[in-house]
C-alpha cells in the first residue's frame, strides 16, 4: 500500500527559525532525507541526535541540477512505497524547490499520499534584512533560468541560485540587456543566520566582483523609476524574437528565409490597414489580434537587420522610447505649454534641432513618397498651415471648392484628358482642404461613403436576386428605385 511522503522546510538556517511543527516530526521519524547537508540548520540537527541521510552523492554524480532533481525525487518516491518518509528541504518546501514540484506530480500520478510541513522560507529572512514589503510587488527568478524568465524592472526582483561568480556574470551579462548597467543592486548571502549573514551592494556592471558568495546567496534589484524605466530600460519582446530567429534559421521556414526589406513591404502596408479596419469597427478583439500581425512585421524587419548587423528590436524600442522623451519636454520635463498647438511647435522645433545640418531646407521635406495620396495632401496642408498659409474659416475653403468645380466643368468641355486631370486633381485636394477645416477626417468620411455604398449596392443585388434577374440583367431605371428605396428605409 506504501506510506506517506511528508515534506518539510527546515527554514533558512538559523535553528531558532524552525517550527514547532517540523522539529516534533523531525524528532519521530524513523526514515528522513535531506536534499542537502550543506545547511547552517544541519549541524545542530546531528547534535540533537536527529538520524538522517543526505542526498548529497546525487550532486556529486549527475551531470546538471534537473538531473539531480529528478533523482532526488525518484528515491523518495521508491522510499515513499515502502514505508513513510521525511523529506527534509532548506527554507519552505514550496519556494524554489523543484524537487518537490517533481515529487508531488509523480505522487499524484500514483496516488500517494503527500504532506507539506511549511518552514520560514529565506525570501521572509530576506524582507528583514533588506526592508522591502513584497506586497508593493516582488518578482523571483531562478538564476539558472534567466533565458525563460525575464524580470519586471517595474517592481524589486530576487534572483536565486547565484551560488558561484561564474553564474553571477552570467546573471549580470542577462540584466544588462535590460537595466542599466550602474543600476544599483544588493546580494545578500546567508539571510536570517547569526554569525553568517553578510549583505554588499554594487553597481550591476561589479556584480560579479563581490567579496563573497555561496550556494545561499542571493540577488535583489530595486524596481526601476519612471524615468529610468522610460529611458534607461529596454523590454525586449524575447518570445516573438525567438519565433523569428527560429523562422529564419538553419531548419526554419523556406519562405521566412527567403524573405527580405523589400519584399515584405506589401505586407507591412497590408497589417496596417487591417488595423485601421479593425478600428473603425471598434472591434477589440479583431484590433487586438490586428495589432499583434502588425507587430510582426516590425519584429521581422528588425530580425533581417539584425542578422545583417545592423539593428534589432531593442534599439528600435530603445530610439523610439527616448525620443518620445525628447519631444514631449512639458511632460518630462520643465516646459510649459498651453495647448496642442504649443505641443506640435515644440515637437517641429525639437525635431530640428535633432537634425542639426542636416535640417530641412523645406517644411514640406521628409514626408514619404510612399504615402497614400489622401493621407500625404492631409499632410502637406497641416504642414503649410502651421506657417499661416491657410484660411481663415471654412468659408474660404468652401468657395475655393466652387471655383474649382467651375474649372473642372470648362476642362471637361475642351476635351483636354491633360486639363481634366489637372482640374479633378484640384477639386480633390480642395475637398481635403474643405475636411481638414470643419475637422472632418477624409479618411473616415470616405470610408464611411464607401460602407453606405456597398449597403445599398447590396440592397439592389438583393432585390434583382428576388425578382429572378442578375445585376447586369436589369436596367438603370430599376437599380435607381432601388437605391432610392433603401435610401427612404435607412432615413425612417
Amino acid at each position: 500500500m506504501g506510506g506517506k511522503i511528508t515534506v518539510v522546510g527546515l527554514g533558512p538556517g538559523d535553528p531558532g527559525m524552525l517550527s514547532a511543527a517540523v522539529l516534533k516530526i523531525l524528532g519521530k521519524s524513523r526514515c528522513i532525507r535531506l536534499r542537502t547537508g550543506i545547511h547552517p540548520v544541519v549541524e545542530w540537527l546531528a547534535q540533537k541526535e536527529i538520524n538522517f541521510e543526505t542526498f548529497d552523492y546525487i550532486y556529486r554524480e549527475a551531470g546538471d541540477f534537473q538531473e539531480v532533481y529528478r533523482r532526488i525525487a525518484g528515491e523518495v518516491m521508491a522510499l515513499g512505497r515502502k514505508s513513510d518518509v521525511v523529506y527534509a528541504v532548506p527554507g519552505h518546501p514550496m519556494v524554489a524547490e523543484e524537487s518537490v514540484e517533481l515529487i508531488m506530480e509523480a505522487a499524484r500520478g500514483e496516488g500517494l499520499e503527500v504532506g507539506l510541513v511549511p518552514g520560514m522560507s529565506f525570501l521572509d529572512a530576506l524582507y528583514a534584512v533588506l526592508e522591502i514589503n513584497p506586497s508593493r510587488g516582488l518578482h523571483v527568478i531562478d538564476g539558472l533560468r534567466l533565458g525563460e524568465q525575464n524580470p519586471d524592472p517595474a517592481v524589486g526582483t530576487v534572483i536565486t541560485q547565484a551560488y558561484s561568480r561564474l553564474v553571477l556574470s552570467d546573471i549580470k551579462l542577462s540584466l544588462m540587456d535590460i537595466y542599466p548597467d550602474d543600476h544599483p543592486v544588493t546580494i545578500v548571502t546567508a539571510a536570517g543566520v547569526p554569525g553568517e549573514e553578510s549583505v554588499e551592494n554594487c553597481p550591476l556592471y561589479e556584480l560579479d566582483r563581490i567579496s563573497r558568495v555561496n550556494h545561499l546567496t542571493s540577488v535583489y534589484l530595486p524596481p526601476l523609476g519612471r524615468e529610468a524605466l522610460l529611458t534607461g530600460c529596454r523590454f525586449p519582446l524575447d518570445p516573438l524574437v525567438e519565433v523569428l530567429s527560429r523562422l529564419r534559421g538553419e531548419g526554419g521556414c523556406p519562405w521566412d528565409r527567403e524573405q527580405d526589406h523589400l519584399s515584405l513591404r506589401p505586407y507591412l502596408l497590408e497589417e496596417a490597414y487591417e488595423v485601421i479596419d479593425a478600428l473603425d469597427r471598434q472591434d477589440m478583439y479583431n484590433i487586438c489580434e490586428e495589432l499583434g500581425d502588425l507587430l510582426l512585421q516590425i519584429v521581422f524587419h528588425s530580425q533581417i537587420a539584425g542578422e545583417g548587423g545592423h539593428f534589432g528590436i531593442n534599439d528600435v524600442i530603445g530610439a523610439i522610447t527616448e525620443k518620445m522623451v525628447r519631444r514631449h519636454p512639458h511632460v518630462f520635463g520643465s516646459v510649459k505649454v498651453e495647448n496642442s498647438r504649443e505641443v506640435l511647435e515644440n515637437w517641429e522645433a525639437i525635431k530640428k534641432k535633432e537634425k542639426g545640418e542636416d535640417a530641412p531646407r523645406s517644411i514640406m521635406e521628409g514626408l514619404p513618397g510612399s504615402l497614400p495620396s489622401l493621407i500625404r495632401a492631409q499632410k502637406i496642408q497641416a504642414r503649410a498651415a502651421r506657417v499661416g498659409f491657410d484660411w481663415p474659416s471654412y468659408e474660404g475653403a468652401l468657395e475655393k471648392l466652387y471655383e474649382e468645380l467651375s474649372e473642372i466643368r470648362e476642362a471637361v468641355k475642351s476635351g483636354s484628358g491633360s486639363q481634366m486631370e489637372d482640374e479633378l486633381g484640384d477639386v480633390l485636394f480642395s475637398v481635403l482642404n474643405l475636411s481638414r477645416l470643419l475637422n472632418i477626417d477624409a479618411e473616415i468620411a470616405l470610408n464611411r461613403t464607401i460602407s453606405k455604398f456597398m449597403q445599398r449596392f447590396g440592397y439592389i443585388e438583393e432585390k434583382a436576386a428576388e425578382s429572378g434577374l442578375e445585376v447586369n440583367q436589369c436596367s438603370l431605371e430599376q437599380m435607381d428605385n432601388w437605391w432610392e428605396e433603401v435610401k427612404k428605409q435607412k432615413k425612417v
